[in-house]
C-alpha cells in the first residue's frame, strides 16, 4: 500500500520575513568584505544544553557484541541535574571552533564571556592587527538582537580590546542557518552520539576531539564562572552603549565601537 515507518522533517521555518532574503544578502556583503580585508569574522550560538550524568545520549557507536553502555533507566531531569551549555564561536575564515562549556545559565553576560575568552585564547593572536570584528548571529537567545544585556557586555569587550564590533543577526526563524550550526555543532553531536556524557571533562574531551575531513579543529574549555539570570539593564546603563544602527535594518545590523 505504498506505506513505510518515516520519521518528522525539520523544514517548516515558519513565516517569512519580507526582507528575510536581503538581509542574508547583506549578511554575505559584509563577510565578503571582511574576508578579503583579512578581518576576523565569526559566527556564534548557543548549542542545545545537555544534562550531566549517565543518561542515555542519542546515536550509536561502534562496540564489541551485546556490550552496550548501561545508562540510567529514566533521564527525567530535576533541578539538581548539572547542565552544560556549550557556546560555540566559529571561524569562517580559518575553519577553526572555539567553544566555552558553561555550567551555570545562558546568559548574554556568558555569551559575551565566550567571545572574551576566544579573543583572548586565540583572536588576538590570529588576528594581531584586527581593529574590526564581525559577528553574525542567532536573532534570539543569549546573542538576541533585543537583549539589552548582550549589547551592554560587547560594550565591554570593545572598551576592552580596541575592536569595533559589526553584529548582524539573522533574520527571524532562520537559526539553522547559522554557520556554527552545521560547519562546527553538527560535527559535535556526531562524534559524541552514543556516548553518556557522565562528567564535565568527558564533554570538554569529546568536543576538543572533533575534527573533519576538511581540517576542523576545536578548542575547549570549560567555565563554572557563574552567570545570574534576571540581571536588568537600565536606560542610563544602556545609553552609555556606543551604538551605530546601520541604515539597513539597524535593529538587526549595528556597530558598537569602543569609548
Amino acid at each position: 500500500m505504498d506505506y513505510s515507518l518515516q520519521g518528522n522533517r525539520k523544514t517548516e521555518e515558519g513565516n517569512d520575513h519580507p526582507d528575510r532574503d536581503e538581509q542574508f544578502r547583506y549578511i554575505n556583503e559584509q563577510v565578503r568584505r571582511a574576508l578579503v580585508a583579512g578581518r576576523p569574522v565569526i559566527s556564534v550560538d548557543t548549542k542545545k544544553k545537555e544534562l550531566i550524568g549517565n543518561f542515555q545520549n542519542r546515536g550509536r557507536q561502534w562496540r564489541k557484541k551485546k556490550s552496550p553502555l548501561e545508562v540510567n533507566g529514566h533521564d527525567f531531569p530535576d533541578p539538581s541535574v548539572p547542565r552544560a551549555y556549550p557556546y560555540g564561536i566559529y571561524d569562517l575564515a580559518r575553519n577553526t571552533g572555539f567553544v566555552n562549556v558553561g555550567t551555570d545559565h545562558d546568559t548574554g553576560a556568558f555569551a559575551v564571556a565566550s567571545i572574551r575568552g576566544w579573543w583572548r585564547v586565540e583572536g588576538k593572536r590570529l588576528y594581531p592587527n584586527a581593529r574590526r570584528l564581525l559577528i553574525t548571529a542567532d536573532g534570539g537567545g543569549s546573542n538576541g538582537c533585543r537583549l539589552r544585556l548582550w549589547k551592554v557586555g560587547l560594550q565591554k569587550l570593545a572598551n576592552a580590546t580596541g575592536l569595533s564590533i559589526l553584529v548582524c543577526h539573522l533574520p527571524p526563524g532562520t537559526s539553522k542557518w547559522n554557520k556554527v550550526e552545521h560547519r562546527l555543532f553538527s560535527f559535535i553531536s556526531s562524534n559524541w552520539r552514543g556516548e553518556p556524557l557522565r562528567d564535565y571533562e568527558t564533554v570538554v574531551r569529546l568536543i576538543a576531539g572533533t575534527t573533519t575531513a576538511k581540517g576542523l579543529t576545536v578548542t575547549c574549555r570549560l567555565d563554572r564562572r557563574m552567570y545570574p539570570v534576571g540581571r536588568k539593564v537600565t536606560n542610563e546603563e544602556f545609553d552609555r552603549v556606543n551604538l551605530r544602527p546601520r541604515a539597513f535594518h539597524g535593529e538587526w545590523n549595528y556597530l558598537i565601537r569602543p569609548k
